[in-house]
């Protein structure tokens, strides 16, 4: 029977060939494992397919009854990976805090397991009556958000 262990080496072995990046892997109990890559460019199905030759050729019978699926991380699915926050860096991204409340803002930067999105937010100037919107700098820790999503943008 095949561990999860064995098949992310062999996923990172693949891997370290080319730009892409593992984002998952899951062992789903209806015997499938489903494996998420992701890369700065995008994810081009040839080389899920490759991907999949790849871990059927090394694996082969061991693999057993599972059903094997690799492919990308999905545009619109959180983030699970620095490096899928990386790759956002100056994009529209939407933040699910602790304690569920949505931000929404520009992905300015990261380091480490931190980030930070510039938010639009109104603020009353001082000598002012009436609020204006400034872009304020939200700090976040990847550990303690619910969520991290890149936002389509069709304008």
């Amino acid at each position: 029977m095949i561990t999860k262990e064995t098949i992310k080496a062999l996923v990172e072995e693949w891997l370290a060939n080319g730009d892409y990046f593992l984002v998952d892997i899951q062992m789903c109990d209806d015997d499938r494992i489903v494996i998420e890559i992701d890369c700065a460019d995008g994810v081009w199905i040839e080389d899920c397919a490759e991907l999949s030759r790849f871990l059927q050729e090394k694996v082969g019978d061991e693999l057993g009854d599972y059903e094997l699926e690799v492919g990308s991380a999905g545009l619109g699915q959180p983030f699970k990976v620095e490096q899928q926050y990386v790759n956002h860096v100056g994009d529209d991204v939407e933040v699910v805090t602790a304690d569920g409340k949505k931000v929404v803002g520009v992905l300015k930067q990261v380091d480490g397991r931190h980030f930070t999105v510039t938010v639009q937010e109104k603020q009353v100037p001082e000598g002012k009556k009436r609020p204006v919107k400034v872009e304020v700098d939200r700090e976040f820790s990847m550990d303690e958000v619910k969520s991290t999503r890149y936002l389509l943008n069709f304008k």
